[in-house]
Formats: structure tokens, sequence, C-alpha cells
């Protein structure tokens, strides 16, 4: 606030120290681009005890609630409102509310809800809300089944964005149904909320039908259908609903929904989808290859298995995080290009980007495809000593593989049975397949026997025990494998391939 501009509000609290003439100017104030000015006025009102009011109050803390670092002006407030007797104003309270939760004070809010004697619509629609954002979804749906008073449409979406945390079907249904019984005109936030409901919880086709048979769409009732498709493993009805919204220009996606249906090309390698929808993006003025696009064009062609397609793209995004650099880490261990990813890290080191724990599965998983046996003992020592990851299970089964492509058998096994957590079937299986590639028949036998007698191995395990059993012709042996699978009652997942058929497209 500019010197002059303070000088002719210091003038009118000295000619006319009115509270109805100075809270305007202090709500205009609080809703301004520069908040804090409203501060400063409330500052100066307090010298004068007859020029505020509880309205006074009000708009002082809505302006702390627009500027997030002012936590202690907003105790100062409260304390203020407190001490001048207006505290059961149920105005203050809600803004009091309001502001605790913008703060992820959820104990304070919580305690200044409890204060109010006869809360209102607005007082239950900021505690059910604000418990859901702050991560108390059980909560907030055990707020709003005590409301005693006619929640509106607001308090309903609150509700529902809560089941859709809890992935509470039931009481997400029973929830829209009161919506659509008690609300005369239909609301698209509501609809958009049910909508999250159905597709978080899995209920495709109700998801569906809600879609079809809104009244209006926007571009987040798309994106989440999109969402619910792609969750359902439904992929090629994602992208066609995303071709859809291009064709007829109901809505225009936004990069929300682009990145979605990034993620579907990415779950189906949907290659020439996807690259479509990277044409879709050029022609997009407005679309940058920022962070989140650049990141989910990145993740397409890397699951796609175009490597060289995701380095191009890598190398054109200006702001690059943890996740561009660890997926183009794991993209190249996973399409044999190992020695590159081990390049790639230290360049990532070199630009000052400190790797997560997924970077290192990506790394440890390269050193293991390109028998880098040393470097992968010194990448885990690092990732353990100097950066602070704890080893997860996955990082030990990249150990336990690097040593068995490498022929290091005793090496493994003693890894393996020194680890602190319980190897996972996989880990066993990756062993199993060590000693029959290197012909250590003695070590096959105990890892057999150990899989075998452990219950908690998986159904993929056994499978693999018997096909190596079936390769050398051991049949009794393989079907006896077999047999105990089939006492488990549990099934493998058949495996299944993706081929893409004139899949070429253009766009207008």
């Amino acid at each position: 606030m500019r010197m002059k501009q303070l000088n002719e509000i210091r003038g009118k609290l000295l000619r006319c120290p009115k509270p109805q003439i100075l809270n305007p100017l202090l709500g205009e104030l609080a809703k301004s681009s520069a908040p804090q000015n409203a501060l400063l006025l409330y500052n100066q009102m307090l010298h004068h005890p007859l020029s505020y009011n509880h309205y006074t109050f009000t708009h002082a803390l809505k302006a702390c609630s627009s500027l997030p670092a002012h936590r202690v002006k907003g105790l100062e407030i409260h304390a203020r409102v407190i001490k001048s007797g207006h505290y059961s104003d149920i105005f203050i309270q809600n803004c009091l509310l309001h502001l605790y939760f913008l703060q992820n004070d959820v104990v304070s809010a919580s305690l200044v809800f409890e204060s109010i004697s006869f809360p209102d619509v607005v007082s239950w629609t900021s505690i059910v809300s604000g418990l859901s954002k702050s991560g108390f979804a059980a909560e907030a749906i055990n707020k709003f089944s005590f409301m005693d008073i006619n929640p509106n449409s607001a308090t309903l979406v609150s509700a529902l964005s809560a089941c859709s945390s809890l992935r509470s079907l039931l009481r997400g249904r029973a929830i829209h149904a009161y919506g659509l019984k008690n609300m005369i005109e239909n609301n698209l936030v509501f609809d958009n909320a049910m909508l999250d409901v159905y597709a978080k919880c899995g209920s495709l086709a109700n998801a569906k039908h809600l879609f079809v048979n809104m009244p209006k769409r926007d571009v987040i009732s798309c994106t989440t259908m999109l969402g619910a498709y792609a969750r359902g493993g439904r992929c090629e009805e994602a992208v066609a609903l995303f071709r859809k919204m291009v064709r007829v220009g109901e809505v225009e996606p936004n990069e929300g929904t682009v990145v979605t249906a990034l993620s579907a090309c990415a779950s189906v390698g949907a290659l020439s989808l996807g690259e479509w929808l990277h044409s879709y993006i050029d022609k997009r003025c407005d679309l940058v290859v920022n962070c989140n696009l650049g990141n989910a064009l990145i993740n397409m062609y890397v699951k796609c298995g175009d490597i060289n397609m995701a380095i191009r793209v890598f190398n054109t995004v200006s702001q690059k995080d943890i996740i561009s650099w660890g997926t183009v880490i794991c993209g190249l261990a996973m399409n044999g290009r190992g020695k590159q990813a081990v390049q790639l890290f230290a360049r990532m080191l070199i630009e000052g980007v400190a790797p997560d724990d997924v970077t290192f599965v990506g790394l440890l998983s390269a050193c293991s495809h390109e028998g880098l046996v040393n470097e992968g003992l010194v990448f885990f020592k690092a990732m353990k000593d100097i950066y602070g990851i704890v080893p997860q299970v996955r990082h030990y089964g990249c150990m336990i593989d690097m040593y068995g492509r490498a022929g290091l058998l005793e090496e493994a096994e003693a890894f393996l049975r020194g680890m602190p957590v319980e190897a996972e079937g996989p880990i066993w299986g990756s062993l199993l397949q060590a000693c029959k590639t290197h012909g250590d028949d003695n070590m096959f036998k105990r890892i057999k026997t150990h899989i075998l007698n452990n219950t908690s191995v998986g159904i993929g395990t056994l499978a693999l025990l018997s096909n190596i059993y079936a390769t050398s012709e051991r049949w009794d042996d393989s079907n006896k494998v077999r047999d105990a699978m089939r006492r488990t009652e549990s099934r493998k997942m058949p495996g299944c391939s993706w081929i893409e058929l004139r899949a070429s497209m253009s766009i207008d």
C-alpha cells in the first residue's frame, strides 16, 4: 500500500472513526490481490475503540485466510475476538473454522466447531469439507451423519468427496439419493462428485450410466470418466471417449484429461494412439509439455517400448523432476540399455536432483541386466548410507536377480537369507531360475524345498517351478507341482499380448 493511501486512511480514521464507513473498505482490501493491506487497516482501526465491530473481525479473518503465512495473526485475531466479547457471533466462528482448516490445524478447527452453540449449514459444510480434505474422511462422514439441519449442495458434495476417499459406495449412493430427492434443479458439481464416487469404487456400469444421462457435462466429468475407464482396465474405451471429446467438441480436454488418456495408452501399450495424443498436444497452443504432461508422455513412450522418443521428450522438458528422471532411467533398464541408465543417473546427480527409491529400482535393474555387479553393490550401499533410503523388497529382488544373472549363486543365497524383510515368491523364483540356468542342482533342490514348504509363495512361483521341470522333461515332478497349485485353489492370471491393427488417425 502506498504512503499516500495510508495517509488517506488515517485521515478517515481521525475524521470519522465509524465501522460502517471503514468496514466496506476493509472488506474490499481483504478480497483484493494484496490482502495484507487489509491487515494494515485492521491494525489502525484497533487504535480507535469506536471504529470497529464484529464485522471488522470477519473481514480481517478473511484476509488471513488469503495469507497462509499469517498464522500468528489469525491466532491474534482469535484472541482479540474472545477478549472483545464477539466470539459467539456465528459469522466469526465460521471464519475461524475456515481459517484453521486452511492452515491444516484440524484440532483448532474441531474445537471451534464444538464451541458453536447452534451450527448453521455453513458451519456443518466447513467441518465436513475440512475434515475430508485434511485426510479424515471417516470423521467427515461421522459429522455429516449428526447434522441436525438440512444440508445444501455444498455439504453433499463434501460428504461425497469423503465417500470417494473411503471407497464407500453404499454411503455415496445414499447421499446421492438424498440429493436427487431434495435438490430442485440439476447440479453439475454434485453430479461430478457422485461420478467420482462410482469411479473410485470401481462401479463402472453406474459411472457410465450417470455420465451418459447427465444433462450437462464439463471437462471434470469427462476426465473423471476417463480415469474410471483407465483404472478399470478398459483403456480402449478411455481413449475412445477422449477422441469423441475432441471430435464432438462438447468440452475441450485440459491437461488433466490428456494426462489420463496418456496413462490409458501406456496401460495397454497403444503406441499409435499415444502418438496421436502427442500430435494433438502439439496442435494445442495452450498445452505446454511441462513437468506433468511431459512425464505422462515419457511414461507412455517407455511403456510402449519407444525409448528413443521417450528420451526426446525428456530432453524437451525444461523443468524435470525426480519422476522425469526416474521414468527414463527405469525405461532404459527395461529396454536393455542399462549402461545408458547408469550414465543418465550420473547426469542427474550432476544437475543436483536427489534420487528416490523408484530411481534406485531402475538403476539396480539396469546393473542386473548389464552384469554390472560391482556398480550395483556401490549403488545399493549409497542408497542406504548416503541417501537414507530404506531398501524395500523390490530393491532386494533386484540385487538377488543381479547376483543370479552373474552366476554368483552363493552370494545370492546369502544375500537372500540375510534380508531383514521376508522374501516374496518372485525373489525365490528368480534364484530358482538362476540355479537352473547355471546348473547348480544342489542349490536348486534347497530352493525348491523351501518354495514347496512355504505357504506364502505365490502361484506364479509355483508355475515357474513346474515349467522348469517340464523343460527338463521331468513330467512327474512338474505334475506334482501342478497338483499342489490346484490344492491351493488359486489360478495364475494368464498372460496376454497386444497388437495394434489399423490404428492410424488424423486430427482435423
